[in-house]
């Protein structure tokens, strides 16, 4: 059943169990189609409504889960959307915001100072210090708080003993505050076994999470789990969707498809378009340098 032929839930006013009338009535949660009176209506109509049911809430949840990504967050000070690569960005717990690594250098460059380019504090002097900031910031209801303190406890620094079981506890929590971030590193948990039992089912589940939140790594590895699952319908579907965002790697896999006949030629033409675009967005000439920077450091 597809979405344009499902009655409109509002317009229901009729018990689809015992077709009792009234303005009061309860829809069911999971597929949106029908009403009930009461939980035992429900019930009762639990076998004849169930295939229906659960063929609905699949679409629903699909609908959702390939649903256009949200915008990437933009650096708050160079207004431009956040890299994907969360590693030309950092988080600053003084002020709890984000900053791109392009702007960090423009500041450095011109200023030679190591402060944070938002609030202009001085970087912490202790580990205590910096759990102090981190604890305020969550008392406040920052999500990228909850999520960097749990990075603490998965690495076992700043004095802190390394407890998997903590860190999932704070990833959880930073998740369902809205940080997809958070919900990407618990599924990795659960695919690896980190403080947990491995469990891929429920490592695909946080993945799908961070992804309806705009994850476009969470999203990136879905597409591997269904390739590798032979539904390449599914996995070319999101490794378009991540590529439109500026992921790369997806970005290949597309053209792999591509040439494999999974991909046409309109659909991978329309993604190597839009990847470009989401590219030019996020490019500055600082970020750029930045680039170059940590590179020479690398190497």
């Amino acid at each position: 059943m597809s979405s344009s032929n499902v009655t409109d839930i509002n317009s229901i006013k009729i018990c689809a169990a015992c077709d009792k009338e009234g303005d009061d009535l309860k829809a069911c949660t999971a597929c949106h189609m029908v009403k009930y009176c009461n939980r035992d209506c429900q019930i009762a109509h639990r076998p004849q409504h169930k295939k229906a049911c659960k063929k609905r809430a699949a679409e629903l949840y699909d609908e959702k889960l390939f649903a256009e990504p949200p915008p990437n967050e933009e650096c708050p000070i160079c207004f431009l959307p956040m890299p994907v690569n969360t590693d030309d960005s950092v988080f600053h717990p003084c002020c709890g915001k984000i900053i791109c690594k392009g702007c960090i250098y423009a500041l450095f460059r011109s200023e030679g100072k190591n402060i944070c380019a938002f609030c202009r504090t001085p970087p912490t002097c202790s580990a205590e210090e910096e759990i102090k900031l981190l604890n305020k910031l969550m008392d406040k209801g920052v999500g990228e708080a909850f999520y960097q303190l749990a990075g603490l406890y998965a690495m076992g620094m700043y004095g802190l003993p390394q407890d998997h079981q903590k860190a999932n506890e704070l990833f959880l929590k930073a998740g369902e505050m809205g940080y997809a971030l958070a919900y990407y590193n618990l599924g990795n948990s659960y695919y690896n076994g980190d403080g947990v039992e491995v469990n891929r089912k429920k490592a695909k589940h946080y993945w799908e999470l961070a992804t309806m939140d705009g994850h476009v790594m969470a999203r990136h590895d879905l597409g591997c789990i269904e390739g590798r699952s032979g539904n390449h319908h599914r996995a070319y579907k999101h490794y378009m969707i991540a590529a439109k965002a500026g992921d790369t790697d997806s970005l290949d896999y597309v053209k792999k498809g591509f040439m494999a006949g999974f991909v046409t030629k309109d659909e991978y033409t329309n993604t190597l378009r839009v990847h470009q675009q989401r590219l030019d967005e996020m490019k500055s000439d600082e970020r750029d340098k930045a680039a170059e920077r940590r590179n020479r450091n690398e190497n």
